[in-house]
Formats: C-alpha cells, structure tokens, sequence
C-alpha cells in the first residue's frame, strides 16, 4: 500500500476525539443560572464522614433519617463503638445496607479512637492536601469519594468529590472519558479544575446532574450548554 494511503487508512481507523467544553465556560454557565455559591461547613469532619458513609448506595433524603436516628439512640460516638452491632443496624436500617453499613461505622470509629485518642479530625486542615487524603482513605472503607467530601464541605480544603451526578455530567460535557469510573475520575477532575474553583464547580455540577442533566431524560433545551456539550440532543 502506497505511503499516503497507508495514512489515510490508519487516520480513518483511529476513534475520534470527543470535545471538551472548557471549564471556565462550564463555571460561568453554570453560575448564571445556580450561583452564587458560598462555601458553609455541614458538620464537623467525624460526623460528616460518618454521614457520608451512609450516603453510599442510598438517597441524601434516607442517609439524614438514618443519621438523625443514630444520633437520638446512641448520642455519642462512644456509645456507638460501645454498642451492640446488631443495634447499631436497627438505628441505621432506613439508609439500606445495615448490616455492612454498622459494621464499617464501628471499625472506623475504633480505629480513629486508636490512632487519635479522641475523635476530632479538624487536625488534618492542617496537612497537605494528598496528605489529608492518605489519612481518611487508610480508614477501613474509606474511598476517594468520602474522603473528598469531608474534605471539601468540612475542612474547607480543595478536593473535588465525584458523585454520580458529577460522573455523568462531567462524562457527557467530554471532561472525562467514557471508561472514566468515578473513583478514577477524582484525579482527573482536580488537574482539571483550579483549587480556588473546585467547591464551587462541585455545587455547580452536581445542582446540574440533579436539575437539568438527569440521568434518564437530560433536558438538553434547557441547558446552558445545550449548544456546546458534545452529549447534547439539541439539533
């Protein structure tokens, strides 16, 4: 085969590349219609982290029950590691996944309590930010995503939490790949986005993915990047 036509050949077969919207774009957008945003502390870092646990594979809406109602049985986190596991389950069950759920709130609990001596984890704003992440995914359970979120929205440090809503999208402006897991996309996603802008990029996303970006039936006329995203159904 001729040379040019070697090229030719090995130019069709190669994937086309998605576009990326900017991120600047993606913020100021965004902003116009869900900013301002302004950053507030949720809970102090443990009951956040706790809090978070409880989150996974579950709503917001049944994760607070389930906290509301560990809270009122056992109020300390003393009482907690103190507890029958078993009652630990029955004062969670309304954010699913008891069992697994009760069992990895102890151990992490313990753990903590082992390392520190008390269960303020306030110290760890003070560390760098890979450092801070290290420690809370040492914890038992502990992934990227809790350790973003007791980061961002208790420490007020620059991590960028990747939930579903932010996954999908952030997969579907081309800011990460479609192979891109969630987990794999934190990184990804804090070389994309300035520190200065990342608490406000993860309201502004994931107000989106809930709002106007939704999972099943994303309404693209709405949005305003519907003429820019590469995912969009606008002709």
């Amino acid at each position: 085969m001729p040379a040019r036509a070697n090229k030719l050949a090995r130019k069709r077969k190669s994937p086309m590349r998605v576009p990326t919207v900017a991120i600047a774009l993606v913020q100021e957008r965004l902003n116009s219609i869900y900013g301002p945003i302004e950053w507030r502390p949720r809970m102090v870092a443990l009951d956040e982290l706790i809090f978070t646990v409880l989150t996974q594979h579950t709503s917001d809406l049944n994760a607070e029950r389930a906290y509301d109602s560990l809270r009122r049985v056992m109020p300390t986190w003393g009482e907690v590691i103190e507890a029958d596991t078993e009652k630990v389950a029955d004062a969670i069950r309304q954010g699913g996944l008891a069992n697994q759920k009760s069992i990895r709130i102890q151990q992490i609990l313990v753990e903590i309590l082992k390392r520190l001596g008390h269960f303020e984890l306030e110290f760890l704003a003070d560390l760098e930010l890979e450092e801070a992440r290290a420690w809370l995914k040492s914890l038992p359970g502990v992934g990227p995503k809790t350790a973003a979120v007791v980061m961002a929205f208790s420490l007020k440090m620059p991590a960028f939490p990747v939930d579903t809503h932010i996954h999908r999208v952030s997969m579907r402006l081309g800011l990460i790949g479609k192979k891109i897991t969630a987990d794999q996309a934190h990184p990804i996603m804090e070389e994309l986005i300035p520190e200065a802008h990342r608490y406000d990029m993860h309201v502004l996303l994931i107000t989106h993915g809930r709002q106007i970006c939704k999972a099943r039936i994303p309404q693209c006329a709405r949005c305003p990047l519907g003429r820019e995203c590469p995912a969009s159904t606008i002709d």
